[in-house]
């Protein structure tokens, strides 16, 4: 259909902070050489479209220069992963005996990381980068745009737009990983749910 509009989110490659599972909310983390090699292993499965957005957080930015590495990347803070605050670079051993810790394990929806961001705070943020992508598709005339983003990012959006009814936790994003979108014109102007998704990467080669 000649209105269809396609939008890729993809996850970042791995970090070393990632392989150790600590939490790196808004800590500018780079890819590890491990997660380089999972990038460039993918890049030729991962669609190209018109508009290239990103994280400006390095490993986002890092992922989406080793797949597109001769297209403009449009940096957005506000698709940057939720602020853990005093939590960041911390692993769950080291916070497992804090009250305050567990308590946000047990309800990450209503209760706020110390120092931290809260998810209404997280998820507002997301959508205004969201409508400002969707936004560049419109007034460029665009078919589609790649997002490079995080995990928890990714969760939202799907979440809200699947369609699927599938909860945040639910939806399993490996790094360098994500998934492709299709939209209706007047559907993604309104923000309705997509009308159908896709894996990425794909089986197939992006130039044949």
């Amino acid at each position: 259909m000649d209105d269809c509009l396609a939008i890729t989110l993809l996850r970042h490659g791995m970090t070393g902070e990632n392989a150790k599972g600590a939490y790196i909310g808004w800590t500018d983390a780079v890819l590890s050489d491990e997660g380089k090699k999972a990038v460039y292993a993918i890049r030729e499965q991962v669609p190209y479209k018109e508009l290239l957005f990103s994280s400006d957080l390095s490993r986002c930015m890092a992922t989406a220069k080793i797949i597109f590495p001769d297209q403009y990347i449009q940096p957005l803070t506000e698709l940057r992963e939720m602020n853990f605050g005093a939590w960041e670079g911390k692993t769950y051993d080291a916070l497992k005996e804090l009250e305050d810790y567990r308590k946000w394990l047990d309800d990450p929806f209503h209760v706020v990381p110390n120092g931290g961001e809260s998810f209404t705070s997280f998820s507002g943020r997301i959508e205004m980068g969201f409508s400002k992508v969707v936004e560049e598709i419109l007034d460029n005339s665009a078919k589609g745009a790649t997002i490079v983003t995080h995990g928890g990012v990714i969760r939202y959006l799907l979440t809200k737009y699947s369609g699927m009814g599938h909860t945040f936790f639910e939806w399993k994003i490996p790094y360098a990983h994500g998934y492709e979108l299709i939209w209706g014109k007047e559907s993604l102007r309104r923000r309705k749910a997509c009308m159908s998704l896709r894996v990425v990467p794909t089986m197939e080669k992006r130039n044949g």
